[in-house]
């Protein structure tokens, strides 16, 4: 399996197709790379397409530290520059967006559009903080095995979880969950405690943007890529019917034709 140690990291990287451009796709917390194997299969015909796995999740090397947005920012600009990408479009989903927005309104060079799904800039909600450490407590005691229907039910519509025709996806995407290791705590950690990326940041973006939210995302709600929308000028709002926060792989045809109108548009 391919790995590349890049800022103190060996991290787990997909390199296929091949095109002019250049797309990296960064996941969201608690999963991998896997979550945009759709949308790999759907560009890799006229892109090269990169995909990697956050230090700590997936198949990259978990270090005791490291696991801030700034450090993981530090991390994807890093590997671009290992591999020779010099400017591409940076798609990422909730903890990968966060990546994304750093990385556009820190290195506006590097990024020649930005694609946002299930993110914001904004920090974790207040409310949503007690119980998302109540999560991570029990998994640093437990394992993910007790936490697992909880988090499903975070991480994926009712459209999806309820849908008969789709229970084995369902069962493969639990296991992919609960093949977290303990130490999945740290990414957790992470996503917690960051802090926000300005209404001045996000007005300074110039790069063309497409954000892409589930219409049932309860993780992050619509409204934050609304806010996103309003801030980011000139950027395009994609709403996906029956998606939660994981719409890459709950509706997955229509997030490729967001991401078509959108790649033929620029």
């Amino acid at each position: 399996m391919p790995h590349l140690n890049v800022n103190n990291v060996n991290l787990y990287y997909e390199d296929t197709g091949a095109g002019a451009e250049t797309i990296v796709f960064s996941h969201g917390l608690l999963w991998s790379s896997r979550m945009f194997a759709e949308q790999i299969k759907h560009l890799q015909g006229r892109y090269r397409v990169i995909a990697y796995d956050h230090r700590g999740q997936g198949r990259s090397e978990v270090t005791p530290g490291g696991y801030d947005m700034d450090t993981l920012t530090a991390d994807a600009l890093a590997l671009m520059g290992a591999l020779g990408v010099e400017r591409c479009h940076f798609a990422g989903l909730s903890m990968g967006g966060f990546v994304a927005l750093r990385l556009a309104t820190r290195h506006p060079e590097r990024i020649q559009s930005l694609i946002l799904m299930e993110t914001t800039a904004q920090p974790e909600p207040a409310e949503n903080v007690p119980r998302y450490r109540m999560l991570s407590n029990i998994v640093r005691l437990l394992g993910t095995q007790p936490v697992k229907k909880p988090v499903m039910k975070i991480m994926f519509s009712q459209a999806f979880l309820n849908n008969p025709a789709r229970k084995a996806e369902h069962r493969h995407w639990e296991k992919e969950l609960t093949a977290n290791k303990r130490s999945i705590t740290r990414a957790v950690q992470g996503v917690i405690d960051r802090e926000g990326v300005p209404p001045e940041a996000l007005a300074a973006i110039q790069c063309p943007t497409l954000i892409i939210v589930g219409e049932q995302d309860v993780a992050t709600v619509p409204a934050k890529s609304e806010y996103l929308h309003e801030h980011i000028a000139g950027s395009q709002l994609v709403r996906i019917p029956n998606a939660g926060h994981t719409s890459s792989v709950e509706e997955p045809e229509a997030v490729n034709r967001a991401l078509d109108g959108f790649l033929r548009g620029l």
